[in-house]
């Protein structure tokens, strides 16, 4: 089984780089900013300018500037007591706009409710950012489960269901960028990774969902199933997913998988119908 990186948020932390390489209209202090915030792990309470230098290899001088403004617009607060700095109300405002704007989600929800409550299992929306899966919604079934996620959780990409689903439900070209990204972030890695991927591509070409039986943790299995919006413009995924001591090939296949595509299917019917519903959204069938 690959090893995950230590920070595997700032794995890919030369984008910003690259962007001001490829782009004169890149603006590469407000790059810089954005990268400050994203520092913040799921369990850093508090960071200090030494430390978001080391992260993100930002100067630590650009980096005392960087996090002065940002507490000054509210996206940091600085704690005098330790002279460190934390989210600020700033980030959790646009989050919450950002999911209050995500007419999927309010659309999803009922039914990956009742998914999760029929098979007993953990059932997850998320969106792709970088080498990673971050959790937008979750629904839990009522037994017990190996591993719990909430809202904000990030998940590796090529070893989860719900990031080869992401993967298959990309436009080629799409997919093509994404797999470039994560050869760059994965290193010596890749081909085992890379091999497991073609596997889940073929398999969702001929099943329309993908699945994932420890491969990223030994006690979880789970089924994935792309969300295409906007003609490939937009494209988010599901899982539905627990104990891989219950939830073996033959349960993921007889039932998990068909059910998550039902679910998809339900969740695509109403989006189609809602009067908000996603501008251009078509659904797109497995191997197209």
């Amino acid at each position: 089984m690959p090893r995950r990186p230590s920070n595997p948020r700032l794995a890919n932390i030369e984008d910003w780089r690259h962007g001001a390489e490829a782009d004169p209209g890149f603006v590469t202090a407000l790059a810089r900013g954005l990268e400050i915030l994203r520092a913040f792990g799921r369990d850093d309470r508090y960071l200090g300018n030494g430390e978001l230098a080391k992260r993100t290899g930002i100067p630590k001088s650009t980096v005392s500037r960087l996090t002065q403004t940002l507490t000054s617009l509210g996206y940091l607060r600085y704690v005098d007591q330790i002279e460190r700095y934390q989210l600020g109300p700033g980030v959790l405002a646009l989050g919450y706009r950002y999911l209050a704007g995500n007419g999927v989600r309010d659309i999803a929800h009922p039914h990956m409710q009742a998914l999760a409550d029929s098979t007993d299992c953990s059932v997850a929306l998320g969106s792709g950012d970088r080498s990673e899966m971050v959790y937008i919604d979750v629904c839990q079934g009522r037994g017990p489960l190996i591993l719990r996620l909430d809202v904000g959780a990030r998940i590796p990409m090529p070893v989860t269901s719900m990031g080869r689903a992401y993967i298959a439900g990309l436009p080629e070209a799409d997919r093509e960028a994404v797999l470039a990204r994560l050869q760059a972030h994965h290193g010596d890695e890749w081909p085992f990774l890379r091999k497991g991927l073609e596997e889940a591509l073929k398999f969702y070409a001929d099943h329309g969902y993908c699945v994932s039986e420890g491969d990223w943790n030994r006690d979880v299995a789970s089924a994935g199933v792309p969300l295409v919006l906007e003609g490939g413009a937009h494209v988010l995924a599901f899982n539905c997913g627990g104990s891989s001591l219950r939830l073996t090939r033959s349960v993921l296949e007889r039932t998990v998988g068909p059910r998550l595509v039902e679910t998809v299917r339900l969740v695509e019917h109403d989006l189609a119908g809602a009067p908000t519903a996603t501008a251009g959204f078509r659904p797109r069938e497995p191997g197209t």
